[in-house]
């Protein structure tokens, strides 16, 4: 067993707080082109990328291989950017319950904290700024170990988002972390689960106060289940520490 050196967040609902406002504004962008789904259907897609759920959606509706597929996955995702765009600059968006403890806790102990979200660059980084958390990164969204986070990557700057590993692994690569044995994944949805499992993480952690119950998670890839963050430290307190492994 290694120490962790890597913490991957998930954002919306993980360590910022959710209301249902993406799901709302998912909704809204939906009735507004002519897509027909479900609040239990939006609600089980949570943290993918956004335009794969159109694109998904559409398929479903008209067909995989409609000729106005394309079309209309253009138009409904125009419109939740917007929609969703303008809510977040309106309203912002505040840590969830325990977000910033842990963060001073793993700053601490010189883990790395990377934010991964199934948001496209232009809103994680309306997101990051309402909360302050851009602060200390790069053009590339790079910290130092003083910046309250390390590294965010956003879902429009990999191959393909969750429930694919390719997120977790760009904070990896943009970390220097090379082993996955050393990195913790923690998230709200199934999607996040499912991807700390196809990335191989040591840590594959569900909390269970976002936008999915314990029972909803339980049936997912997951290592611990936890009712918020501030159960995290505990979990991290039951791997060695570096400085514990150069002692022996």
């Amino acid at each position: 067993m290694q120490p962790i050196r890597l913490v991957v967040f998930d954002m919306a609902g993980t360590t910022v707080t959710d209301h249902h406002e993406v799901e709302r504004c998912f909704a809204q962008a939906a009735a507004q082109t002519g897509l027909f789904v479900t609040d239990e259907r939006i609600l089980a897609m949570q943290g993918l990328a956004k335009r794969y759920v159109f694109e998904t959606l559409w398929k479903e509706q008209l067909g995989e291989l409609h000729p106005d597929v394309s079309r209309q996955v253009d138009a409904s995702y125009a419109t939740f950017r917007g929609i969703l765009e303008n809510h977040y600059l309106t309203n912002g968006a505040t840590p969830t319950e325990g977000c910033l403890e842990v963060f001073s806790y793993l700053r601490e102990r010189g883990i790395s904290v990377a934010l991964t979200t199934g948001f496209y660059r232009v809103v994680t980084d309306i997101i990051l700024k309402k909360l302050g958390w851009l602060d200390g990164l790069n053009g590339q969204r790079v910290g130092g170990p003083e910046s309250l986070i390390q590294a965010s990557i956003a879902s429009d700057e990999v191959e393909r988002g969750r429930p694919y590993p390719f997120m977790i692994e760009r904070a990896m690569h943009l970390l220097g972390v090379s082993n996955p044995k050393v990195v913790a994944n923690i998230g709200d949805t199934p999607s996040d689960l499912l991807s700390g499992r196809a990335a191989g993480v040591a840590l594959n952690l569900g909390v269970t106060n976002g936008t999915h119950s314990r029972d909803q998670l339980d049936a997912h890839p997951h290592d611990y289940l936890l009712s918020s963050l501030t159960e995290l430290p505990s979990i991290i307190n039951k791997r060695p520490t570096a400085s514990s492994l150069i002692a022996s």
